[in-house]
């Protein structure tokens, strides 16, 4: 079996596919001073990217697991997910009120997904 890492460092991977299958580390905000939906939505872009970079994309998601910081930021990032999620192909999710590493992250958001065939 062959695994692949993407983005390594000596603490971590961005992402780790093996067997076809796409794990991404716990995305957080590169924008922290923004507000929870600008923050959502710059998580997503980096899902995107890694995914893309795994031969995978939004679509083959299979679980989603947000942690935010406060439960009262759940309509905001829903706002972001619900422009950016394919609603064909939602995935499993769970979210949960988590403190965070950084007091600045409002949002963290680590999935699992499938190759592209």
């Amino acid at each position: 079996m062959t695994i692949r890492y993407f983005g390594q460092t000596a603490r971590l991977s961005e992402a780790v596919c093996a067997n076809g299958l796409v794990f991404l580390s716990g995305m957080v905000p590169e924008n922290p001073e923004a507000d929870t939906r600008a923050q959502t939505r710059d998580v997503l872009r980096q899902i995107d990217y890694w995914l893309n970079e795994c031969g995978s994309d939004k679509n083959h998601i299979l679980e989603a697991t947000i942690f935010l910081r406060d439960l009262a930021d759940y309509a905001a990032m829903n706002e972001a997910w619900d422009e950016w999620v394919n609603p064909e192909r939602a995935p499993a999710r769970a979210c949960v009120e988590a403190g965070l590493a950084d007091s600045a992250w409002a949002v963290e958001i680590k999935v699992s997904a499938v190759q592209r065939a």
